[in-house]
């Protein structure tokens, strides 16, 4: 195994990234200082133990780049690298033989290196492993004081140090930074840390560097997936940062999950730290258990995945993202869907409009509310944009600390003013007497099981309508946040039904829309026939 991967670690002729800027060039010495540096260290677990640290191609490519590319001045060129690849490729040994590579070997006195991740336990993975390589390394040994109550290394010579932090951003404020090496970004719980330990804080240096490592999350609203959009943007050229380093390795979305030659994509060090034996078995567990599926996805082949168990297949949701003008559905015959949930929480009030003609969509148009004064709370606590989304005006605050559920009557009355409401159907919890005053403003409100037989087939709908493209819902961000939020629950007969229990982000413009696309389908637009009735129901 040992003499198999030696074989396969040997240097293919290296080539400077395309990404190198106008004006910069590689500065060879640079990058073999770096790489005998990191060659140096020792390995410090299982049969790697001990063995010298010898960089794998995709390892050295990153560090001949990242510190051999300079640009007319003689600094780096690259300020931010962010590597997104699976597990057990060696993320956490590149990573700390990076952290004291600029602890000890960037020749920067005083230099502050910072290693961070979603908790201290988990920065202190990689801080470990640095111990580990100091340990066994006599010239560094010599030279570097740990102080491992405060999980810090400080090199002598320079007077740097090298130092695990936490989470708390908002103790981090005044640090001087010359590098911060990010474990696991993904797993950050808010964008607080990130942003003081890259905004500013390394302006005092001449070259600064942050080194972002990690494996492919799931939650689109956080700040390693809005790094990810940017590193994406860059390798694809639709955005342009000559300091921005993006390495992005892991599957396609359309790729097949199953293929051997797919795992390869994700998986650079395959047949080195991984064998492709354990990749086979985890494969076939997923196979097995469709619940393993998008876990296998996740950390094997570095997708990003919203689920454990996804409904919605948001790719195929994103393509109905046709343009929606309100101002051109005035008169137009449509049915709500009102999910009201708590006084605290989130109301959804969406609007379909059933196609008037062969060809036509069925159009999306969702109203939501939450009270203005959690409003900054939820969005720390949730990790979720309410307050972008606000101010974008895809959704809407009542005064005080919970909805106004007068302020919403009066809003859906005046869309009845503007658009024919031919039904409202509405969720029977805790709704009774907004039930009463839209009825008293002239609504006609019908009741709305949440059970498997009023559900299924308008879930099951949804889904087909999706598939189709035969829905045009504008994009709106809320909802399509909802839509990707949903788990389902199954019964013996094969009737489907939203899991609000699983479901453990809010899905309620999802089951509002469910409920007002029902009545659609029932109304049929201005026809009493049923799509229901003409072709019966579907079993999905």
């Amino acid at each position: 195994m040992r003499k198999e991967a030696a074989d396969i670690r040997k240097l293919k002729k290296y080539k400077p990234t395309r990404f190198m800027a106008e004006g910069s060039t590689y500065n060879r010495e640079l990058a073999d200082l770096a790489v005998s540096f990191i060659g140096c260290l020792k390995h410090t677990k299982g049969e790697w133990y001990g063995q010298n640290f010898e960089l794998i191609d995709w390892q050295e490519q990153i560090i001949r780049d990242l510190f051999g590319i300079v640009k007319p001045n003689g600094y780096r060129q690259f300020n931010t690298a962010y590597i997104e690849i699976a597990k057990k490729q060696g993320k956490s040994e590149l990573a700390a033989a990076v952290a004291l590579l600029l602890t000890c070997g960037d020749m920067e006195y005083g230099g502050e290196v910072y290693g961070c991740a979603s908790d201290r336990q988990q920065a202190s993975i990689v801080f470990d492993v640095a111990c580990g390589m100091v340990e066994q390394c006599p010239a560094l040994k010599s030279r570097i004081k740990p102080v491992l109550s405060q999980k810090r290394l400080i090199y002598k010579p320079l007077g740097s140090f090298y130092q695990v932090l936490s989470a708390e951003a908002y103790t981090k404020h005044g640090l001087n930074v010359h590098a911060v090496v990010f474990d696991e970004l993904h797993a950050q719980p808010n964008r607080q840390l990130y942003d003081v330990m890259t905004h500013g804080s390394g302006d005092a240096r001449k070259q600064p560097l942050y080194f972002l490592i990690t494996t492919a999350g799931n939650d689109v609203n956080s700040i390693c997936y809005e790094v990810h959009q940017k590193a994406r943007d860059i390798l694809d050229g639709r955005k342009i940062d000559p300091t921005f380093y993006p390495v992005i390795y892991g599957a396609d979305e359309a790729d097949d999950w199953t293929s051997p030659k797919v795992w390869k994509k994700a998986n650079p060090s395959l047949g080195i730290t991984v064998d492709i034996e354990k990749l086979e078995a985890a494969c076939e567990s997923a196979r097995q258990n469709p619940a393993e599926e998008n876990l296998f996805r996740q950390l094997r082949l570095c997708q990003w995945v919203k689920q454990a168990v996804r409904w919605m297949p948001m790719e195929k949701w994103d393509k109905c993202a046709f343009a929606v003008d309100p101002e051109a559905l005035q008169g137009r015959a449509c049915y709500g869907g009102l999910d009201l949930s708590s006084t605290t929480d989130i109301t959804a009030f969406v609007l379909v409009f059933p196609p008037e003609y062969e060809g036509d969509k069925y159009v999306i148009l969702p109203f939501f509310w939450i009270p203005e004064d959690n409003l900054d709370l939820r969005v720390r606590r949730d990790h979720v944009p309410y307050d972008v989304w606000e101010k974008q005006g895809y959704l809407k605050t009542t005064e005080g600390n919970v909805v106004r559920y007068g302020f919403i009557e009066s809003f859906i009355d005046e869309l009845g003013a503007k658009y024919n409401i031919r039904e409202i159907a509405f969720d029977r919890w805790g709704a009774t007497q907004m039930v009463q005053n839209l009825e008293g403003l002239g609504f006609t409100v019908v009741p709305f099981g949440q059970g498997f037989k009023d559900m299924s087939p308008p879930t099951k709908e949804l889904m087909r309508l999706t598939l189709d493209e035969q829905l045009a819902h504008g994009g709106h961000p809320v909802l399509r946040w909802m839509m990707d939020n949903i788990h389902v629950r199954t019964d013996p007969a094969g009737n489907v039904k939203p899991d609000k229990e699983k479901s453990t982000e809010k899905i309620d413009g999802a089951v509002a829309t469910i409920m007002a696309l029902d009545r659609a389908i029932r109304g049929g637009g201005d026809t009493d026939a049923s799509i229901y009735d003409e072709r019966g129901l579907l079993l999905l």
